[in-house]
């Protein structure tokens, strides 16, 4: 038999149909998945509870240092605790913020990592095919051997 060459071959409809069913399957599952809305009101709620309890505390410690002194020190307390809720209210926020910090930094690693694997894949440089039976390979072999 004579060598042959032949070119890159064309997906076959299995291979179509598979891909498309991924692709069906992937918008499927992104429509589920419930979007995130209001990340920003709850800062403003986060804030604005923070400010209240710090206006009772500074309330608080007004009273009392104008009440009984045997009166004062649960008012004292309560004071503390609203301070301590301020101090909640603010580490909560920022916590959410370096949640959502950590969150990008990562999805940035995904996406360096996918576009890096289309770049491998895009510099492959193409092949050449050919068609061979064993006397013609076995020829072509004999051929580089005495060229060496």
């Amino acid at each position: 038999m004579d060598a042959q060459e032949s070119g890159p071959t064309a997906p076959t409809q299995t291979q179509i149909d598979s891909v498309d069913s991924a692709i069906t399957n992937l918008e499927k599952i992104e429509a589920a998945l419930p979007q995130v809305r209001g990340l920003e009101s709850g800062d403003t709620e986060l804030d604005d509870l923070a400010q209240m309890a710090i206006d009772s505390y500074k309330d608080l410690s007004e009273l009392g240092m104008q009440v009984d002194s045997r009166y004062s020190s649960e008012i004292f307390n309560v004071a503390s605790t609203m301070l301590g809720h301020a101090i909640t209210a603010k580490t909560a926020k920022l916590s959410k913020k370096m949640k959502m910090i950590e969150l990008q930094l990562k999805k940035a690693v995904i996406d360096q990592k996918n576009s890096d694997k289309e770049e491998q894949i895009d510099s492959i440089p193409e092949g050449e095919g050919r068609l061979l039976d064993r006397n013609a390979l076995l020829k072509v072999l004999a051929a580089k051997t005495v060229d060496e």
